[in-house]
């Protein structure tokens, strides 16, 4: 394994763990928001309940998101030194506003958890919005980072060496508001159809649980709507990258040639030494009219890319037409919940509730393959145009002994995750058997 290979992966593994934990702790805070205003607008114990053990979920999960963090921005700077020396004056104000986000969150989720009977409800409440809105925050400022990376802007190059620097023009930049949007939107519908998996369950065993129903509705409000709005982000960051980063786009559709009237391929295999596309349902002109709504219209292909500068194709296709298919099938769903919802019979379609259970973990395999795209995409580049992955690491020799150590760090930390949260998880299902007890004791 060569160094280059090493430093990737392990940013890749640091990448995918964090960013479980990142993606809750954006949407776990409007959950549990949700569930203490349905409270105080009812005064139903049952909502009190569910907000504190919601909240409870979100502490674990904010503790262990804080610790990844940290280690990725770490990896930052000693992985990729050139890389942060050359990108550090346009994207460190970002890091620094991410900061001050990330601490509003934490000590406001720290006033929101030991604060029950100590501030006043509507306080209360007030706390958990700034820790939903300063966790949004947080995630707009560092998505900006990586959408900056994507497309520079914000500075100019003088003999080579940025100067310049705009540090606030990469949040103005629209592949910054498509990137953001998409992420998002991504995280809320991961997160609340997740949520809304674990109580279809207990549903399924339990129907007359008003705990568990309650839990339903809510979840599906927050990742129902966003699982409907994403396939139109889609739309919009799918342009974006096809104006800022044709070679990902090309990668993303598996397109070899330049041609007017450029077909849509669904699934399918590429095999590059043919430059072909196997097994794919083909929509004839469908990229065409997708990207410019001209059925004729031209789409460059990778043979207007150099060699040397073509993403991996197949991983980057495969990633793609993951994300599309689990996002389409959790829209689908919504569309489906909704329907029920309107004719009261939300709950009592248990196929419905069976779907749920099933397509729990849609989301996040969903946003897994989505920064597959992203960053896959992008190579060979770090920052799109400007400097390459193999000149941005590390001379450190050894680089796979870290990445060997942290892989099991990770398996490590994540069973202990999986421990703590089943633990949690059993407990809210002793609370919908005694939820008249539990209510009466909650605090």
């Amino acid at each position: 394994m060569t160094d280059l290979l090493a430093a990737r992966s392990q940013m890749a593994m640091s990448l995918g763990f964090h960013i479980v934990f990142a993606v809750m702790g954006i949407a776990m805070p409007v959950l549990m928001a949700a569930a203490e205003w349905r409270w105080l607008k009812t005064k139903d114990e049952a909502y009190l309940v569910l907000a504190k053990r919601w909240s409870k979920g979100t502490a674990i999960l904010f503790a262990v998101g804080a610790v990844s963090g940290t280690v990725l921005s770490f990896e930052l700077g000693l992985l990729w030194p050139s890389f942060m020396e050359r990108a550090g004056p346009v994207i460190g104000p970002l890091f620094g506003l991410e900061g001050f986000a990330f601490f509003t969150e934490a000590i406001f989720l720290g006033i929101y958890l030991y604060g029950w009977s100590r501030i006043s409800p509507r306080a209360h409440f007030l706390a958990g919005l700034v820790v939903a809105v300063s966790g949004t925050a947080s995630a707009i400022f560092v998505v900006t980072v990586n959408a900056w990376m994507n497309a520079p802007t914000g500075f100019d190059i003088v003999d080579g060496q940025i100067t310049n620097v705009r540090p606030l023009l990469p949040l103005l930049h629209p592949f910054a508001f498509h990137e953001t949007l998409h992420m998002l939107l991504a995280a809320y519908a991961a997160t609340g159809f997740l949520v809304a998996g674990i109580h279809a369950f207990f549903l399924l065993r339990r129907p007359a649980s008003l705990f568990h129903r309650n839990a339903l509705a809510i979840a599906l409000v927050v990742g129902g709507i966003p699982a409907v709005l994403q396939p139109v982000s889609g739309d919009l960051i799918a342009r974006a990258v096809a104006k800022h980063q044709p070679a990902k786009l090309a990668a993303m559709e598996a397109l070899f040639v330049t041609e007017p009237g450029a077909d849509f391929m669904i699934f399918g295999l590429p095999d590059v030494s043919t430059q072909t596309v196997d097994y794919a349902l083909v929509i004839p002109k469908g990229l065409s009219l997708l990207l410019h709504g001209d059925p004729r219209a031209v789409v460059p292909g990778l043979d207007k890319i150099p060699r040397q500068d073509w993403p991996p194709i197949a991983v980057t296709h495969v990633a793609f037409q993951l994300m599309v298919g689990c996002g389409l099938i959790m829209a689908g769903t919504a569309v489906w919940a909704g329907v029920r919802w309107r004719q009261g019979r939300l709950e009592k379609d248990r196929w419905l509730l069976r779907t749920l259970v099933v397509i729990a973990p849609l989301g996040f395999i969903a946003i897994q393959a989505g920064w597959v795209v992203t960053e896959v995409g992008r190579q060979p580049w770090i920052i799109q145009g400007l400097m390459r992955t193999s000149k941005a690491v590390t001379p450190m020799p050894g680089l796979w002994i870290p990445m060997v150590t942290f892989s099991v760090l990770y398996v490590v930390l994540g069973g202990v995750v999986f421990w703590a949260m089943r633990r949690h998880i059993a407990a809210v299902d002793f609370t919908s058997s005694a939820e008249g007890e539990t209510g009466r004791n909650a605090a």
